[in-house]
């Protein structure tokens, strides 16, 4: 099974990928690999149509149609609900970070959790010396279930006494599973996890075992874990950096970064991004989690293929572009005053040259279609004005105020 957007594949599913079908394949080629296999087109707006809806011949008619990610919205907004759900609501802090994936700081849960289980943790310090250690708890205290854990660096034992640390993975492997666990029951969607004590590493950990595990990298295990990758895998380190780092040292690997000192790393890279990428491949990242799970912007846009040159072509497609934003709108609230936009944003590209309007959006009067419909038509109209409507691009966009609520 693979979802399609006109010619080529945006999403496979496991069986899929087992017949070496990846995201580069079009859909003739999936299906010589694997002539059984299912293509679903993914949603679309029509031209002239209110409402997206699954077209059979939307990979024929890219000039009419257009894409609609809103089925993938609901979806994922349905399981960072109940992830909020399922935490404790005055300990937890949540980050969407796309639409399928989010970070969790359980911090504050594991710590309540520790406590609770090892009430000795909230005593006074030995002989009230806050300098003396705690007593370490046992291998016996642990218990990793079915997770993947990845090994310990070279130096370490399993039969070595674990630290407070190990402790606090586990349980927050605990709560995860959990959460894993209610997603499928009421949702019917496996997820993968990675636990870890960072953002950087948690995400590497995500990926690492899929489908529908968690890896848990204990502190003691991080260079091991991190050795065997690319380092243009790790969050942030791609891209452009990532090619230039490339570039520069002549290698891709972590375990042969790891010997570039850090004065050399600054040198070739300056300062402030030598000692970050120093740093991030040993595992170290002092990005916080920020409590987010609310969208800032909206954007619809459309790509014409060949442009369309006439000012009622585009004024059609203001109307779907309006529809699928008021849609998603209504979606977060706007219907019942718990948010509400402030600017709207028409951008048009032909020729390489983007031409941009803004406008606010009125306060003290109930947002509709309509009026989000003359606001854009207003906006295309100024662009217009300003030589041929000729255009290759155009797309329609909402600023909203996080936690913005109309009183």
């Amino acid at each position: 099974m693979h979802n399609v957007r006109w010619q080529g594949l945006i999403a496979i599913n496991y069986p899929a990928r087992k017949f070496g079908i990846g995201r580069m394949c079009t859909v003739d080629d999936a299906k010589k690999l694997c002539p059984e296999i299912i293509c679903q087109h993914v949603a679309t707006w029509k031209e002239g149509d209110e409402k997206w809806a699954y077209h059979d011949d939307a990979a024929a008619n890219i000039a009419t149609h257009k894409v609609s990610l809103d089925p993938y919205r609901l979806q994922s907004r349905k399981i960072l609900a109940l992830i909020k759900e399922s935490l404790p609501s005055n300990l937890q802090k949540v980050e969407k970070a796309s639409i399928d994936e989010v970070f969790l700081d359980l911090s504050a849960q594991v710590h309540s959790l520790l406590l609770q289980r090892f009430p000795e943790l909230a005593r006074p310090p030995p002989y009230d010396d806050p300098t003396e250690h705690l007593p370490l708890p046992s291998v016996s205290a642990l218990d990793w279930q079915a997770d993947a854990l990845v090994d310990l660096d070279a130096s370490q034992e399993e039969t070595d006494d674990p630290d407070w640390d190990d402790v606090a993975m586990l349980i927050g492997s605990e709560i995860v599973r959990g959460i894993r666990a209610t997603i499928r029951e009421k949702l019917k969607y496996t997820c993968s996890a990675g636990i870890a004590g960072n953002k950087m590493l948690s995400k590497l950990g995500s990926g690492h075992k899929k489908p529908n595990q968690q890896t848990i990298i204990r502190n003691r295990a991080i260079q091991h874990f991190l050795s065997g990758f690319k380092f243009t895998k790790i969050r942030n380190l791609g891209g452009k950096l990532g090619d230039q780092v490339v570039q520069t040292f002549d290698t891709d690997s972590v375990s042969d970064l790891l010997l570039i000192p850090v004065e050399q790393l600054k040198s070739k890279l300056g300062d402030d991004t030598g000692v970050w990428v120093y740093n991030t491949i040993r595992g170290i990242d002092a990005s916080e989690v920020n409590s987010r799970t609310q969208i800032k912007s909206m954007l619809s846009a459309k790509s014409f293929r060949p442009s369309i040159n006439k000012f009622e072509q585009g004024v059609k497609w203001l109307r779907i572009f309006v529809a699928d934003i008021f849609s998603r709108l209504v979606e977060e609230g706007v219907l019942e005053n718990k948010r509400r936009p402030k600017t709207i944003n028409l951008h048009h590209r032909h020729g390489g040259q983007t031409r941009s309007r803004q406008s606010p959006i009125p306060q003290g009067k109930p947002i509709d279609e309509a009026m989000l419909f003359d606001l854009a038509k207003h906006l295309l109209n100024q662009i217009v004005l300003e030589g041929r409507f000729e255009c290759s691009c155009i797309c329609n966009a909402e600023r909203q105020e996080e936690h913005e609520r109309v009183v």
